[in-house]
C-alpha cells in the first residue's frame, strides 16, 4: 500500500524544499515536503475555505484549532488574522506537525502551537477550520470530526470544506444527525464550505 498523506511516520523522501504562496492577502515563504498534504502549494480547498469563510470577532486568549493541519496555511493565515489567540495545528503526520511549527516560527508567530492530538488546551475551541482528510474513509472521518467538534465551546463554531462529489452534502446530512447545527455556507469550484454549530441545550 503507498504511503498516504494521513501516515504517522511517513517514509517517503524528506528533502524540504521552499515555495511562496499568498493567503489572505499575505505573503509567505514556506517550507514543505514529501509525506504530506498538498506538499506542491495551496490546494483548491483549502484556498476555497481561505477565501469563503467568514472570520468572526473573537476575543483575546480565544482557542483557535486547524484539524489536519499539512504544512499550515490555515494555521499561518489564523494565526495573523488572530494575533490575540492561540493557533493550534493538529495533525497525525509527525513531518506535517514539524513543518507546520517551523514555518510559523519563519513567519515571527509567536501564538502557534502543534499538537498531535486533543489534550487540555482544546478543550473549549471557539474556532476550528478543516479540510478534512476525506481519503481515510467514512468511519474514521466521522470519528475524527466527532472527537473535535464535542470540544467546541457553546459559541463556538467550526468551517469544514469539502468536495461536492466526494459526499459534501452526505456528511453535511450526518452531522446534523449527530446533533450539531449544519448549514452549507458557500460553494465554489466544486466544494462546499460547511459551517458547524453546537446545537443550542
Amino acid at each position: 500500500m503507498s504511503e498516504h498523506y494521513f501516515s504517522s511516520h511517513p517514509t517517503s523522501d524528506s528533502a524540504v524544499r521552499q515555495i511562496d504562496v499568498r493567503l489572505l492577502g499575505e505573503d509567505y515563504r514556506v517550507s514543505t515536503t514529501a509525506g504530506i498534504f498538498s506538499p506542491q502549494g495551496l490546494d483548491k480547498g483549502t484556498a476555497v475555505l481561505l477565501h469563503k469563510t467568514p472570520l468572526p470577532e473573537l476575543p483575546a486568549g480565544s482557542t483557535i484549532v486547524d484539524l489536519g493541519c499539512g504544512w499550515g496555511p490555515l494555521t499561518l493565515a489564523l494565526a495573523r488574522h488572530y494575533p490575540a489567540s492561540t493557533v493550534i495545528g493538529i495533525d497525525v503526520n509527525e513531518r506535517a506537525r514539524a513543518l507546520t511549527a517551523k514555518n510559523a516560527d519563519d513567519a515571527g508567530l509567536a501564538n502557534v502551537r502543534v499538537a498531535e492530538g486533543p489534550d487540555n488546551a482544546t478543550a473549549h475551541i471557539d474556532l476550528l477550520w478543516s479540510n478534512p482528510p476525506i481519503r481515510i474513509g467514512k468511519e474514521a472521518l466521522h470519528e475524527l470530526l466527532t472527537t473535535w467538534l464535542v470540544r467546541l465551546a457553546p459559541t463556538g463554531v467550526a468551517y469544514l470544506v469539502v468536495q461536492r462529489n466526494l459526499g459534501a452534502d452526505s456528511l453535511a446530512s450526518w452531522l446534523t444527525e449527530q446533533g450539531f447545527a449544519t448549514s452549507k455556507l458557500r460553494s465554489q469550484k466544486g466544494y462546499r464550505v460547511l459551517e458547524v454549530r453546537p446545537s443550542a441545550p
